[in-house]
């Protein structure tokens, strides 16, 4: 699955991938994120009217066809190998397909003290070795209400491991190789889509590196100067972890009261749609 990804990146580096007119107010209140987290705004690049534009949604979608968004399962990942038949995602990926702009991502790995059979989530950063930005698979929605309010969401797209993730999680998320941007936000038929299907297979992990991070509430033994950095990195699954950290604005973003930040409790949201 892909619950946690960093955008730290900044906008001026950011513009040359960027097709469209940005969102208002975004040069003003845009700010790099250490981590993005469930039901919050992502930045995404999309196709809307026949126009590339650059976009704001919030993570966690909801259908067009629901009647009613409160206290619906909202998706935050959505399985490459069925996304062309789940109700919840078809209609975006025959039609609303997008790039959500990353430099890293998290993933949690189950681990187990072998003596005492104490059980915790060992967090790691996997990110390009160069740090260049990437951009992750997924597709957006525009749920609008009777009263015409409208909301946009976003799932990311995930896949089957490879080599570099399949000793840490057994999902990962779907990565768009630059340059073919247009072709996976053109609007195309029954044909068109089973051609783009080989962009979400497993990715090749040959430029990219896996960043084991230190739990909130162990102690402080960093093992380079980027995991100094990286530390108080929470594990999403759980919040019995809990602690001090070399960089309190990094534990505030990285280690929320349950892990996830749902919107609220009558709009909860899912990790995964199976």
């Amino acid at each position: 699955m892909c619950g946690r990804f960093s955008l730290t990146t900044s906008l001026d580096a950011l513009l040359p991938r960027l097709r469209g007119e940005l969102p208002a107010g975004l040069a003003d209140h845009y700010a790099p994120r250490p981590q993005v987290r469930p039901g919050e705004p992502v930045l995404l690049q999309r196709q809307d009217q026949g126009r590339v534009a650059v976009g704001l949604a919030l993570w966690g979608l909801v259908p067009e066809w629901s009647k009613d968004p409160r206290g619906l399962r909202r998706p935050i990942n959505a399985r490459a190998e069925t996304v062309a038949a789940r109700p919840f995602f078809r209609g975006p990926w025959r039609h609303r397909r997008a790039l959500l702009p990353a430099d890293g991502f998290y993933e949690w790995q189950s681990r187990i003290d072998p003596s005492s059979g104490r059980t915790w989530k060992q967090p790691w950063l996997f990110r390009r070795r160069d740090r260049a930005p990437f951009w992750l698979g997924g597709l957006w929605e525009r749920w609008c209400g009777a009263d015409g309010g409208e909301l946009e969401t976003a799932v990311i797209l995930t896949t089957a491991p490879n080599d570099l993730l399949r000793r840490v999680h057994d999902r990962m998320p779907v990565l768009i190789p630059d340059g073919l941007e247009e072709a996976w936000l053109e609007a195309v038929d029954g044909p068109g889509l089973r051609a783009l299907e080989p962009l979400m297979a497993p990715w090749d992990p040959a430029a990219w590196e896996a960043v084991k991070l230190e739990p909130a509430g162990s102690a402080p033994t960093p093992r380079s100067p980027d995991q100094a950095r990286a530390r108080g990195c929470g594990a999403p699954a759980s919040g019995r972890q809990r602690g001090a950290s070399a960089d309190p604005q990094q534990l505030e973003l990285l280690a929320g009261p349950e892990g996830w930040t749902p919107l609220d409790r009558d709009q909860p949201l899912a990790a995964d749609e199976s």
